[in-house]
């Protein structure tokens, strides 16, 4: 869990960051290849080439497509069809997503890690609620596809990760292997760029760059990397919870630093519900799908 927090925590900053410095500035897609062309240049000198098999780094590159790419550009993408607390809003349902993927992998069903989720979702939908626009139907599914893309991609690294060690093949350290990841998104960030990018809107002043940089190597870089890895350390439930727990976070940050509105009442409740999810799912869940019994007890239906 000290990964997910750290990196909530790191998270939480870029809100603010890209919105203050960059939204209506720089070229999203551009930002996104920065991103990902920074993050890939940290972990491209850690990889052991010789030793990494060109189906594990295959998959490695496609979970970075999805998870990091083809996220960043339904992500960005939704903002032409939504306001910023309806993007925000409609993000609060990857933890469903999370835990129904998972199960679908493991080819069963488990009602308290999807409850776990559900409280998780009240709580940031408690936070971030506002009333939507009329034509929000297109930014909904962009909104959508950006948190399958994120979900597919946590699941998806996190089960390569277990079926490694469960089949007894080489365990290599993460950090090794994880310059694929980044290459994978790098991939789909430069054709977004080159296909849908704004040329004359590039970066023009020191701040800018140093966001960029920031984004780059911190948010993207350790961030990415930093969560997988405790994804690959914690069950799907904690994972599906601690996807929500960056709402109140960033709203925290942006208020402290950039003194923007924030209703304290909604933030209390929020991440009351949020730290209650993640309580219910240590305490009760992990307890009730690990304990050996039949039936729907068990979490298997």
């Amino acid at each position: 869990m000290g990964y997910l927090w750290f990196v909530t925590v790191l998270w939480a900053f870029s809100f603010s960051l890209i919105g203050v410095y960059l939204s209506g500035e720089v070229d999203s897609y551009f930002a996104v290849f920065s991103r990902t062309f920074l993050a890939s240049l940290m972990f491209l000198p850690l990889i052991k080439w010789p030793r990494v098999s060109a189906g594990l780094a295959a998959r490695l590159m496609a979970i970075g497509g999805i998870q990091l790419g083809l996220m960043f550009i339904f992500f960005y993408n939704s903002f032409v069809f939504l306001s910023v607390p309806e993007v925000v809003l409609f993000t609060v349902f990857t933890p469903i997503y999370i835990t129904l993927l998972y199960d679908l992998l493991k080819r069963r069903f488990t009602i308290w890690y999807l409850v776990s989720a559900l409280i998780a979702v009240a709580g940031a939908v408690a936070i971030r609620y506002n009333p939507l626009s009329r034509d929000f139907v297109m930014g909904f599914l962009m909104t959508q596809a950006a948190n399958l893309c994120f979900a597919v991609g946590q699941v998806a690294y996190k089960k390569l990760m277990e079926n490694r060690r469960e089949s007894g093949m080489e365990v290599l350290s993460q950090h090794s292997v994880f310059g694929f990841f980044y290459l994978g998104a790098l991939v789909v960030s430069v054709a977004g760029w080159l296909i849908w990018g704004d040329f004359s809107m590039m970066p023009t002043t020191p701040v800018q760059w140093g966001v960029l940089l920031w984004l780059g190597m911190a948010a993207s870089g350790i961030g990415y990397f930093l969560w997988n890895k405790g994804a690959t350390m914690v069950n799907p439930g904690a994972l599906a919870v601690m996807n929500n727990a960056l709402v109140p976070a960033a709203l925290l940050v942006n208020l402290m630093i950039w003194n923007r509105d924030a209703e304290l009442f909604r933030l209390i409740i929020g991440g009351g519900l949020i730290l209650l999810a993640l309580w219910f799912n240590e305490s009760w869940a992990k307890q009730k799908v690990e304990r050996p019994s039949s039936g729907f007890s068990s979490g298997i239906a």
